[in-house]
């Protein structure tokens, strides 16, 4: 299968049909050596996901940026208050308390953009469903893995 399609019903499957139409169009691949499936997605230099063994994307804050403009894909998103907001982007936990709106597609381990305004400053796994975040007023919600202040740092 072509690897762009495979990217496209994988963005597809796990974010909502028709949000692959914002993968931007000159994305480059890297294979594994070993069984030559795909294992990162990139545009010029800058990493957009990375795909997992499970069938999973571990998406990038800025490749979830990209993606916002879709409007399904706002429902795999969580938004914070201003107090968590320093901490979050640090990459430090998001808790349910500091969550103001969460879209209705979060599951328990699937990946999360966080987002303060419209924009993207983390992306991280649910540690609880959106169900669960709205009956819970303790705990994380949301573990980060990635943040925009880390990210820079790293460069």
């Amino acid at each position: 299968m072509d690897s762009v399609l495979k990217i496209k019903y994988t963005i597809d499957a796990l974010f909502g049909l028709g949000v692959s139409k914002y993968l931007p169009k000159n994305v480059r691949f890297t294979y594994s050596k070993k069984t030559g499936r795909i294992q990162h997605v990139y545009q010029g230099d800058a990493l957009l996901c990375t795909l997992r063994i499970d069938g999973g994307l571990a998406i990038t804050p800025n490749f979830a940026q990209m993606l916002m403009k879709s409007k399904k894909f706002r429902e795999n998103c969580v938004e914070i208050d201003d107090d968590s907001k320093p901490f979050v982007e640090n990459g430090n936990s998001v808790f349910c308390s500091h969550v103001t709106w969460y879209g209705k597609n979060i599951l328990i381990g699937s990946d999360v953009p966080v987002l303060h305004g419209n924009k993207v400053i983390a992306v991280g796994r649910a540690i609880v469903s959106s169900k669960m975040m709205h009956s819970l007023k303790k705990g994380v919600a949301v573990k980060i893995r990635n943040s925009l202040k880390v990210q820079t740092e790293e460069r």
